[in-house]
């Protein structure tokens, strides 16, 4: 999944208006931005498989430290941690800890079965990446919400926070809804840089807060 976790960082700002949109974005994406790293560091492995799934020419062939439920959990945890550290109030960290952890849920209903519970465990997976129909109409459908949610509790006021807001929605609706239209990487070297880009997800969440401004609250009576 990808335009998926970025719906849940802009649908959790409707849950709590002061949180930063970045924290919401790290932690949605946590996972994958750790993820090439242990790539390139040998501790996880990807292979390219052409059809493995309709959606990604990628097989996820061992990736427990990143991506295990167990680990997911305690990334959950570490990021929390840190963030009630820097000041993010305690409900507003569980809501970041619980973003790393649906990372796992969404995954969960788009991969085919390769997520581990723990490091050697068996692997689980509904599979939805084998529909174009389904995955589209998913991922798609839960970023229409999100973003709509996003925006009940969020104004943009100028044309600056407008473009960096539909920017970041574009480009990524352009890869992903690409993305099983496109060559197979040539190697897991190069999916790995390629997913060191994400790193720029985050800041581009701050770029948009420094451009928008949290709508009143509207009382009734």
């Amino acid at each position: 999944m990808f335009v998926g976790h970025l719906a849940v960082a802009f649908g959790a700002k409707s849950l709590d208006r002061k949180l930063p949109l970045g924290l919401l974005i790290g932690a949605s994406f946590g996972v994958d931005i750790l993820w090439p790293i242990f790539l390139l560091l040998g501790l996880e492995t990807v292979r390219i498989d052409p059809g493995n799934t309709v959606f990604t020419p990628l097989d996820f062939v061992s990736y427990p430290w990143s991506h295990s439920l167990l680990f997911v959990a305690v990334w959950a945890v570490l990021l929390g941690l840190v963030a009630r550290r820097f000041g993010i109030s305690k409900s507003g960290s569980v809501i970041a800890g619980l973003l790393v952890l649906s990372h796992w849920v969404l995954d969960l209903v788009m991969h085919r079965p390769d997520l581990p519970l723990w490091p050697g465990s068996q692997t689980f997976g509904l599979g939805l990446w084998n529909s174009l129909a389904g995955t589209f109409f998913v991922e798609g459908g839960l970023l229409a919400v999100c973003i709509g949610l996003y925006l009940a509790v969020v104004s943009l006021p100028t044309l600056k926070g407008k473009i960096a807001l539909w920017s970041l929605i574009a480009l990524c609706v352009f890869i992903w809804a690409s993305q099983p239209f496109s060559p197979a990487p040539p190697n897991a070297q190069a999916v790995a840089f390629v997913g060191l880009t994400m790193l720029l997800l985050p800041l581009w969440g701050m770029w948009i807060d420094r451009n928008s401004s949290a709508r009143a609250i509207q009382e009734n009576g």
